[in-house]
């Protein structure tokens, strides 16, 4: 009674808008049909008959339009606005989807990998900055925990049926990816106002600012790339899940339902368990929150050493998923916190391009680390970088805490 309690309490509406639970609800939808992406390095290898050498490179072509569409992407929301970006990324990427689906010479596939993740990445900086824009700063790791709970919940119920379905035709995989995000388009388009503040707006018409100073205006803040840093080191960790995951288990045995399987241990978790970790990390240092969510991830990486068999392999996602669970929140809450109000998009398209160039970097680098020397030592090479990661996270803390104490007022922001 007392967890259903705490569950209820951690998912209460109270004091979130209206347009936050519009976009929470498109992100459901949208991660319904979350299908393809997990699932590419199998389609290119088991369907198009590439080596997993070609495979990653294919995949990292994906994460390079997915970092260089981070930075475009905020730049878009806070020159455009949240809601254009937002629907009309949703809609580019739902095409470039179909495109991917059924393209089938070497260079098609790659061309149209690398415009599903330049386009279809686009709206995700206008997501975060409508959430900083909507919610109260007190309330915005509460906010970033829903949305990021409801990404898994999709993600939960969208793996195994894809697994499903892999088995029967990637063709559905990719024809069901592109009906969601359109639909997630949709509800934008129709229920989403736009959220840029009104003085951002104003301001605007009266500065000729160049667009890609407001860009690179991120990247000159020390505290924010200090920040953003181990954040890329960590990521390089989970996007090995996109490439050398799948083909080490694939190698050891495993066949497409027992990886979905596996994988689908990531969301079931996150989905019992993501409403309790805001209240476990109340009164927390957010420094001391990010280590351990690195180390953690490090951690579970390095144990896939022994995932000969199904269920050591859940055991190692299990480990990797609680450092997930442990950063995602917390890390959104102090990119929002960081950032001006007028460039908000460009800080969330700076820390999700961290996210991009991990996607770009890692599976090419996992790929050929699998190939070349084998997974024990790419496995050792996670452990060892999660836990450097860790140790950055505890060294940069006192500056962004002066920076942040220097800023706000809030005492929700005094625990860095």
């Amino acid at each position: 009674m007392k967890l259903h309690t705490a569950a209820l309490r951690a998912l209460s509406a109270e004091g979130l808008p209206r347009t936050y639970w519009v976009l929470w609800t498109g992100t459901l939808v949208n991660r319904l049909g979350s299908f393809v992406i997990p699932f590419l390095a199998l389609y290119l290898t088991r369907e198009r008959g590439f080596t997993p050498e070609q495979a990653g490179l294919v995949v990292s072509l994906n994460g390079l339009g997915f970092m260089l569409a981070s930075p475009l992407g905020g730049t878009l929301a806070d020159r455009l606005g949240r809601r254009i970006t937002l629907a009309g990324g949703l809609w580019a990427g739902a095409c470039a989807m179909l495109l991917l689906g059924f393209s089938r010479s070497p260079g098609q596939i790659a061309v149209a990998a690398f415009l599903l993740g330049l386009l279809g990445e686009l709206y995700r900086p206008a997501v975060s900055a409508t959430v900083a824009d909507v919610v109260p700063p007190e309330d915005r790791p509460r906010a970033y925990g829903l949305i990021y709970w409801v990404v898994n919940v999709g993600y939960a119920l969208a793996i195994p049926m894809a697994g499903l379905l892999a088995g029967q035709s990637y063709q559905r995989l990719f024809v069901l990816d592109a009906i969601t995000t359109s639909l997630y388009g949709v509800i934008i388009w129709v229920m989403v106002p736009e959220t840029r503040p009104r003085h951002v707006r104003e301001q605007e018409r009266h500065t000729h600012g160049s667009p890609l100073a407001a860009m690179l205006r991120p990247f000159r803040d020390p505290v924010y790339v200090a920040f953003c840093l181990p954040i890329f080191f960590t990521a390089m960790l989970f996007h090995q899940n996109q490439m050398a995951l799948p083909l080490d288990l694939a190698a050891k045995g495993l066949t497409s339902a027992q990886y979905g399987t596996v994988l689908a241990v990531n969301g079931v978790l996150i989905v019992t368990l993501q409403p309790f970790v805001g209240r476990v990390q109340r009164g927390h240092r957010r420094s001391v929150l990010l280590a351990i969510a690195s180390a953690l991830t490090g951690l579970g990486y390095g144990m896939h050493v022994l995932s000969t068999n199904v269920p050591l392999a859940m055991m190692a996602v299990a480990v990797w998923t609680l450092g997930e669970m442990a950063q995602s929140p917390v890390a959104a809450s102090v990119v929002a916190d960081l950032a001006p109000p007028e460039i908000r998009g460009s800080y969330q398209g700076a820390y999700h391009m961290m996210w991009g160039l991990a996607s770009c970097a890692a599976p090419a680098l996992g790929g050929w680390t699998l190939g070349r020397y084998g997974s024990g030592t790419l496995w050792f090479m996670c452990l060892t970088l999660g836990l450097g990661a860790a140790g950055w996270h505890l060294a940069i803390a006192g500056a962004r805490g002066r920076r942040l104490r220097g800023e706000h007022a809030e005492p929700s922001l005094r625990l860095d």
